[in-house]
């Protein structure tokens, strides 16, 4: 029995299982050549020192909504056969799974620049707020300008 398709976004509390995610992200489809992936881990140090938990929080509805023009902007950049974004929110601990990025393409190029794009605005566009808690106390995590240069090596009317 095939599994259901995956939604192409999830903003979910519950942890993911990558292998499970590409296997719903192909199934079916033999035309795919690459199925690219990123997670991303809860680091135990960032910033300024030791970070003990990470609470990443959102807004319902509207998060969905911005992931989903991410991932639309890509399938119009890219000839991707599939995508998709899973990004958790809650509490989190040093080593926990974050984000899963997958893209599915004919070929590898393709999936490699779509899932970059992605992590990219997912950092700058995607509207989470991330707060670090450590030895002195919380503290919210501003935009890094690292991550802005990143996105804006996008800029509009780029031809792939």
């Amino acid at each position: 029995m095939d599994a259901a398709p995956a939604p192409e976004v999830s903003v979910t509390e519950a942890d993911f299982d990558i292998g499970a995610e590409i296997d719903r992200l192909a199934a079916g489809n033999r035309n795919i050549g690459a199925v690219v992936s990123f997670t991303g881990l809860v680091r135990e140090l960032a910033g300024d020192g030791a970070i003990s938990a990470m609470t990443l929080e959102h807004y319902p509805g509207m998060t969905e909504r911005a992931l989903r023009e991410i991932a639309a902007e890509a399938r119009a950049r890219w000839p991707l056969d599939g995508v998709r974004i899973v990004h958790r929110v809650g509490p989190l601990a040093p080593g926990d799974r974050i984000v899963l990025v997958l893209t599915a393409s004919r070929h590898r190029h393709a999936a490699f620049e779509a899932a970059e794009f992605l992590m990219d605005y997912l950092k700058t566009r995607a509207p989470f707020w991330k707060r670090e808690d450590g030895r002195d106390g919380a503290r919210w995590v501003d935009a890094r300008e690292a991550d802005d240069g990143a996105a804006a090596r996008w800029g509009q009317g780029r031809d792939l």
